[in-house]
């Protein structure tokens, strides 16, 4: 009979006592704190939960965590140590830099003649604490803390060097922290020598802008194509009659543990209906650490939140200030160190996702190669009713996310990531640094890098809804964020050309060509790329002078194709039940796309004057939509 069918069957007076101590569940049934019913179901969940027994407790409301110190310390003998009001000594800090106290999960508080009180959460695995130190001559002994008071003790002792290597975590080759007036020398010769083209000849310079744009929209084109059909034959294999796969369930894993990133800046309307929709989530609450990101001076969204009662499984981390930069991939890095899981994901602020989500990531990763350290999910609108644009909005995210993203993947190119619903191997991100603190796309960035180290990102079939921005500006100034970030992005990871070839190989290098330039070029390029319909509406071309009637036809014949594949695209991405509403407003898409001509060049002037400008989407200004 195995230790815990024993315990299971046993009652408590027969528990066995091991190495000097009673198992934890006998002080909280003898103190009564819980019953013993309670205490055999919360082993049953630890069978498939990667838990301790105190924390399925207190997560399915059984315990309070102060029993659950209470009872730890008089299992393990240990003093109860409060620092809040005793706060660690902060000269003994500097006894182990602050990555070893990080990983521990553990803080020096005080000293008492030749030995040093520890105070730890976990003090059956304070003997590893004990083996890490043991060539430093210092004797050690424990003391009881909620992790929660460890890690705002240790927030304080290294507030200014965790701020700062949030802001340096990833290595200077791939990030544009140094993007410094030399760096932007490019492209502002650039913008000067069409400007000067123009001036001399303008006939020409408007056929060179042309051809780019022909050639950049051809490539774009090329790689949308190519995804769509992969995704069309892989959905015919899935539909496909085959026998069902052995293994697509997983067994007799226990599920780990996943923290989720929600940085908010100044958030007075998102915050209560944030933490309404993550409370619909059905993955054991002992397994989920909901972390909210705020910055130290952001007193907007503390405000907010004083006034929200926040589940246990759910915390706040401030972000101190550093150098006045306040950027969502900084907060991220900084709040990285304090995250207790295995698996690192990441929500918005006005994120609803479905409530399984995290069953799907758990699930995946579980069966998924180990080169796969990114899962990112299917990103849909909650108001596509709110106006035209927010219709258009959620097809274009429909083509992207259901149709094109996943068609990437599966070609096995760099697939340039989504800002949320993405899950990570903790271990690879770390390897990784993280995020570009200065990258206003972040999230392209670190697709990108994923890649070059030689990891792999799958799309995963679950679905968080956001709301869709349907007001002219707000759209204009979120889209010029995402445009400048792809320039930057580009620009970076392109200072060395040769070596970005070696790193990808030849598909997947021309695959981010083709993404990035085709990207910014449909849109920077568009009022030469909509002098097409000169010639489709048998309008006399400026360009027929320098250029054959062949050159102009089959040029004219790609716009034509691009247009198609765009409305054929779109015609599947919603033609689902829930998005088969949408299905006359795609023929509408042409329309769509033109603001973001003003978003493209406002992207540019920021992208040479400042860089690192995060141009914040205001969020709560829709409701959520019934589906249907």
């Amino acid at each position: 009979m195995s230790e815990l069918q024993f315990r299971l069957s046993a009652p408590v007076e027969a528990w066995p006592v091991y190495a000097g101590h009673l198992p934890l569940g006998r002080y909280l049934v003898r103190s009564g704190v819980i019953t013993q019913e309670q205490l055999l179901a919360a082993l049953q969940l630890q069978l498939r939960l990667n838990a301790p027994i105190g924390e399925i407790l207190v997560a399915e409301g059984w315990a309070e965590p102060t029993d659950i110190l209470r009872a730890l310390a008089l299992q393990n003998g240990v003093q109860w140590a409060d620092l809040a009001l005793e706060p660690p000594r902060a000269d003994l800090c500097g006894l182990k830099p602050h990555t070893f106290w990080l990983r521990h999960g553990v803080i020096p508080w005080m000293r008492l003649g030749p030995m040093v009180i520890v105070a730890t959460s976990r003090p059956d695995r304070f003997d590893e604490v004990r083996a890490d130190m043991a060539g430093t001559g210092v004797l050690l002994m424990p003391a009881l803390a909620s992790r929660d008071q460890i890690d705002a003790a240790l927030a304080r002792c290294y507030s200014a060097t965790l701020a700062r290597l949030a802001e340096s975590r990833v290595d200077g080759l791939y990030s544009c922290r140094d993007w410094q007036i030399a760096a932007r020398l490019p492209a502002l010769l650039a913008l000067a020598l069409l400007v000067a083209t123009f001036c001399l000849a303008p006939l020409h310079g408007f056929a060179v802008l042309f051809l780019a744009a022909v050639l950049s929209l051809l490539l774009f084109t090329g790689l949308k194509a190519a995804a769509l059909v992969a995704h069309l034959l892989n959905q015919a294999h899935l539909t496909a009659p085959t026998q069902p796969e052995s293994g697509t369930r997983v067994q007799g894993v226990r599920l780990p543990k996943i923290s989720v990133l929600v940085p908010l800046y100044k958030e007075r309307e998102i915050a209560g209906a944030l933490v309404a929709r993550l409370s619909r989530l059905t993955y054991p609450k002992a397994l989920l650490d909901v972390i909210l990101v705020l910055e130290e001076k952001d007193q907007l969204t503390r405000e907010t939140l004083a006034n929200c009662v926040l589940p246990h499984w759910m915390r706040v981390i401030e972000v101190p200030g550093h150098s006045g930069l306040t950027t969502k991939p900084r907060a991220m890095n900084y709040a990285l160190d304090f995250c207790r899981g295995e698996i690192i994901g990441v929500w918005d602020a006005e994120d609803a996702p479905v409530a399984d989500q995290l069953e799907h990531v758990a699930e995946r990763f579980a069966r998924a190669p180990r080169d796969v350290v990114c899962l990112q999910g299917i990103l849909d609108y909650y108001n596509p009713r709110s106006s035209w644009r927010a219709r258009c909005f959620t097809i274009e995210y429909a083509s992207w996310f259901r149709i094109i993203l996943p068609g990437i993947a599966r070609l096995g190119l760099v697939v340039p990531l989504g800002g949320t619903t993405l899950f990570f191997r903790r271990a690879a991100l770390e390897q990784l640094g993280g995020w570009d603190a200065h990258n206003v796309t972040e999230d392209a960035d670190l697709g990108v890098r994923l890649c070059r180290a030689g990891y792999r990102t799958e799309l995963i079939d679950t679905v968080t809804y956001e709301e869709a921005n349907f007001r002219s500006w707000p759209w204009v100034k979120q889209r010029s964020r995402w445009l400048k970030g792809f320039m930057v992005t580009y620009l970076v990871h392109m200072r060395s050309p040769r070596r970005l070839w070696a790193d990808l190989g030849p598909a997947r290098f021309l695959g981010v060509q083709a993404f990035f330039l085709g990207t910014l070029a449909q849109f920077l390029l568009a009022p030469v790329l909509w002098s097409f319909w000169l010639l489709l509406l048998g309008l006399p071309h400026p360009l027929t002078a320098v250029l054959t009637p062949a050159t102009l036809t089959a040029c004219t014949s790609v716009f034509l194709a691009t247009e198609m594949l765009a409305l054929v695209a779109g015609l599947i991405a919603v033609s689902g039940r829930e998005r088969r509403f949408l299905l006359p407003w795609v023929i509408s898409m042409p329309l769509y796309f033109p603001l973001g001509v003003v978003a493209a060049y406002k992207a540019l002037y920021e992208m040479i004057v400042k860089p690192f400008f995060w141009d914040k989407t205001q969020h709560g200004q829709a409701d959520e939509e019934a589906s249907g």
